[in-house]
């Protein structure tokens, strides 16, 4: 099957509009042809001046060819700005369409795949990939259009006055485009990739330093916080030195040979003239030396569009990877589950595919039961609820609620029944009362206030200035973390799911928060199947069983009690948290 160029993937995006980059194109060349013409007009008022000389009172055209060659030149700039409202209309089209089918997939994908993929990396391929097309479309491609245009000009102005002169001019051009081939080769192209990787590293690194400041102040961390973040600049440091002086020589030698036209054309006045100089003769060397500028200015256009195009490639290579990545299978049994209890059978995931995060592990839930995950930082906690809440698919193993497997369940029906509330929720940028109504569009104004009550937000809202209306994030309008935490608790209670996965919903809690967010997980998690993960053992301890998580792997598990007596991994964990506590309540004490 043959590759789709990258014009025709791009013009798959501009629907109804691709007619319009066309269009552009043949604007752009008919600008371009337009632009020569002046040039004609300034070789016929040169050719009326050396006629007369001395007497020049005898050049009765000089004014219309000069008129002439301004009318010209004019209706080329309009010609050529009509060309560019056509290829921009086309390209902002092509790029929202890109950036709308991006978001679009994206959705789709399993959050195991964002996560690989990183938010900076992700961000900047859905904008600035999708922004790199439209400035190939909307001004490149007319460019070129023109490009080809010009030369195809020039040469017919160049071998109607004088052929010797206009073969000369072609010398500098030649060597120009051989120099510029080398630099815009294959290799070019690798540099171009690793350019691009360079970037979406230090992208990437940026957003996720950005995103733990909060924990770089709290726990006065220097510059070993931004580690990994200072690495990616250095290797993009060094990535552009070496690249910048690999292109010093080919770039001085392109440079210096474009510009040098003139010389040339001097050398081949000295030649031709040894016999003596006719007024034909300097007429069309001062023509040549005024026209020839334009061979540079056209090779640099062509030059940039080789950069361009490469620039372009990559782009589309990065977006397509993103849309080789396969979302979630769909299963078009309408299953719904009879009972909320869960079951892992043999579960195992792998990030990498070097490391389990969760490796063998099998476990009941009973319908209604609340169940504790616990255990070190990467023991493979969050990755086995997400599993639960189907963010992903296990590579091996069975995960099913009410024994049925939950990817035989519809995708809307599993969203239904489980609700994940995250270590760190978000609120969008609108009210308070859109913000939980998320959970449940149509939902009534009565139904968000009491789930805001029933999750201990009436606080909140009674003092922002426009209750349930306020905006959040305008207007000086801010909450904390723990309150958008039991904002976003609302949204679980709204959404009544019957099955509830907790990931660390207090860790970023004050203590006044803590104890409100506590209350209104009590009364979410009621009747519910609940899934624990906590790092603050004391808010398990009334679980119906705790499973301790150890390298992907289930260590232990059984009630509070029992696990206590069994002086394993958890009474180490407990005996650890307990004298943590105390020191922390001596602390305030003192």
């Amino acid at each position: 099957m043959k590759k789709q160029s990258n014009l025709s993937i791009l013009m798959n995006y501009a629907g109804k509009h691709k007619i319009l980059t066309y269009l552009s194109w043949i604007l752009s060349a008919a600008s371009a042809f337009l632009s020569l013409v002046p040039f004609w007009y300034i070789w016929r008022i040169i050719h009326d001046i050396l006629d007369v000389y001395p007497d020049f009172s005898k050049a009765n055209h000089i004014t219309s060819y000069g008129c002439n060659a301004v009318l010209f030149a004019v209706i080329s700039v309009i010609v050529y700005i009509s060309a560019l409202m056509c290829s921009h209309i086309s390209a902002f089209r092509v790029a929202a369409n890109i950036r709308k089918k991006l978001m679009e997939y994206i959705t789709t994908l399993p959050l195991g795949i964002i996560e690989k993929y990183g938010s900076g990396k992700l961000r900047r391929i859905v904008n600035t990939s999708s922004a790199a097309t439209e400035t190939y479309l909307a001004h490149r491609l007319p460019d070129k259009a023109g490009a080809v245009a010009t030369p195809i000009g020039l040469l017919f102005l160049l071998i109607i006055f004088d052929w010797r002169l206009g073969l000369l001019s072609l010398v500098p051009v030649a060597l120009g485009f051989l120099i510029m081939m080398k630099m815009t080769g294959k290799e070019m192209e690798q540099k171009m990739n690793e350019y691009q990787n360079a970037l979406s590293e230090m992208s990437n690194e940026a957003v996720e330093y950005v995103r733990g400041i909060p924990v770089v102040k709290t726990f006065g961390q220097t510059i070993f916080s931004f580690k990994r973040f200072k690495a990616s600049i250095d290797n993009y440091e060094k990535w552009v030195i070496a690249y910048t002086k690999a292109l010093r020589l080919p770039m001085m030698f392109y440079t210096t040979t474009i510009n040098g036209v003139f010389a040339f054309l001097i050398a081949g006045g000295i030649i031709f003239t040894r016999n003596g100089v006719t007024n034909e003769l300097l007429l069309n060397l001062v023509f040549y030396i005024i026209i020839t500028p334009i061979i540079g200015t056209t090779l640099t256009k062509i030059m940039f569009m080789s950069e361009d195009a490469m620039i372009v490639n990559d782009a589309l290579s990065r977006i397509n990877d993103v849309f080789n990545e396969k979302p979630l299978s769909e299963s078009a049994k309408n299953n719904i589950p009879s009972d909320y209890s869960i079951k892992f059978e043999h579960v195992s995931y792998s990030y990498d595919k070097n490391i389990n995060a969760v490796n063998d592990v099998s476990l009941s839930i009973k319908s209604g039961q609340t169940v504790a995950l616990v255990g070190e930082s990467g023991g493979g906690k969050t990755t086995l609820a997400s599993l639960a809440a189907r963010f992903f698919d296990p590579q091996k193993g069975r995960i099913s609620i009410g024994n049925i497997d939950i990817k035989d369940i519809p995708k809307e029906t599993l969203m239904n029944t489980v609700s994940f509330v995250f270590q760190n929720s978000r609120l969008f940028k609108t009210s308070i009362l859109e913000n939980v109504r998320m959970a449940k569009p149509k939902a009534s104004r009565d139904e968000v206030i009491e789930a805001l009550r029933a999750a201990q937000c009436m606080d909140i809202i009674e003092k922002l200035p426009n209750g349930i209306d306020t905006v959040v994030g305008t207007k000086g309008v801010y909450l904390s973390g723990g309150e958008q935490q039991r904002i976003a608790i609302a949204r679980s209670v709204l959404k009544n799911a019957p099955i509830l996965i907790l990931d660390e919903a207090t860790a970023f809690a004050d203590p006044d928060n803590e104890v409100r967010i506590q209350q209104a997980l009590s009364a979410l998690s009621n009747g519910k199947t609940v899934i624990m993960i906590a790092h603050r053992l004391s808010s398990i301890v009334d679980a119906d069983c705790i499973y301790v998580m150890k390298n992907g792997k289930i260590a232990e598990s059984g009630s509070y009690s029992s696990l206590i007596n069994k002086n394993g991994i958890f009474t180490d964990m407990w005996n650890s948290y307990s004298k943590a506590a105390k020191w922390k309540i001596e602390k305030e004490v003192q």
